[in-house]
C-alpha cells in the first residue's frame, strides 16, 4: 500500500492506495499533519511508502517521525518522469505540476492533454501527443480573486464563495460574484478554445479543490476529478519504481 500525500498552499490531501485503488481519501490542515498521518497509518498497517508531493513551505522534517515505519519519499526534479520536459526553466516548474502532467501522460497516452488545476493558483499544463511537456499558465484561484478586491481597495467587501444569481450584478455584492466567477470560467474556456484551435485528439482535466464548482459552469466537454493528482503522484511512483 502506498499512502500519496498531496501538500497545498493551503491544505493537505491523502489517499491510500492498493496498486491503482483508492482506499480512502482524507483532507485536513496543516497543523494537524502528524496526528493524521499516525491514525492513516494505524489503521493501513500494510502500508510500505509515504509518497509526498509538496508546494507549500512543509519541510522534510515534519515527516521524519514516520521513517522508522513506512519509506518516505519526496517527489523531486530528480525523478524519472514518463514525458520529455521542454519548459525553459525546467528546476522552476513546480513539482505539483509535473506530478499531473505525470498523470495525464500516463493515464491518457497518445492525446495531446492539457491539465487545469483550480486550487489557491489555477495553473494550466499541457502535454502534447508525444509526450512532451510544453509549459501552461498559472493564474489566481477563485479564494485569491476574493481576496485581492478586498485588500487592494478600501471599500469591497471580503465575500465568500457564490454562484452568481445573474449577469449582470445589481449591488456590489453580485457584481464581485459575477466578476470573479464569471471571470475565472470565461478565462479557462477561453483558454480551452485557444488550445484546441491549434491542437486536435485532445481531452481536458479539471481537478483542485474547485472542480465540482467550476465543471458544470463551462462550456467545454472536460474530465473532472477532484483527486487527480493524488491518483497521478501514485502512478507516477509506481512509474518511478518500474523505471528506475
Amino acid at each position: 500500500m502506498i499512502l500519496a500525500i498531496d501538500a497545498g498552499n493551503t491544505r493537505i490531501k491523502a489517499a491510500v492506495f492498493e496498486g491503482s485503488i483508492v482506499l480512502e481519501d482524507f483532507v485536513f490542515l496543516k497543523i494537524e499533519l502528524q496526528k493524521n498521518i499516525k491514525n492513516i497509518l494505524k489503521k493501513y498497517q500494510k502500508t510500505t511508502h509515504l509518497v509526498i508531493s509538496s508546494v507549500s513551505d512543509l519541510e522534510k522534517l515534519a515527516f521524519s517521525a514516520f521513517e522508522n515505519i513506512v519509506k518516505v519519499h519526496f517527489v523531486s526534479h530528480n525523478d524519472v518522469f514518463p514525458f520529455t520536459n521542454d519548459y525553459k526553466t525546467p528546476q522552476t516548474l513546480g513539482i505539483d505540476r509535473m506530478v499531473l502532467a505525470a498523470g495525464a501522460t500516463l493515464q491518457f497516452p497518445n492525446q495531446n492533454r492539457l491539465v487545469i488545476d483550480a486550487g489557491t493558483c489555477v495553473t494550466y499544463d499541457f502535454v502534447d501527443e508525444s509526450n512532451h511537456y510544453l509549459g501552461g499558465a498559472i493564474a489566481p484561484g477563485l479564494g485569491m480573486r476574493y481576496k485581492a478586491l478586498h485588500d487592494y481597495t478600501a471599500k469591497l467587501p471580503l465575500l465568500e464563495l457564490e454562484n452568481p444569481k445573474q449577469y449582470i450584478g445589481q449591488s456590489t455584492s453580485e457584481s464581485i460574484h459575477s466578476g470573479v466567477v464569471n471571470g475565472l470560467v470565461y478565462e479557462i474556456d477561453g483558454f480551452i478554445d485557444e488550445y484546441k484551435a491549434k491542437y486536435s485528439n485532445f481531452i481536458i482535466i479539471l481537478t483542485g479543490g474547485d472542480t465540482v464548482f467550476l465543471a458544470k459552469r463551462l462550456k467545454n466537454t472536460i474530465f473532472a476529478n477532484s483527486n487527480f493528482l493524488l491518483e497521478s503522484l501514485n502512478q507516477t511512483f509506481q512509474y518511478k519504481i518500474n523505471n528506475d
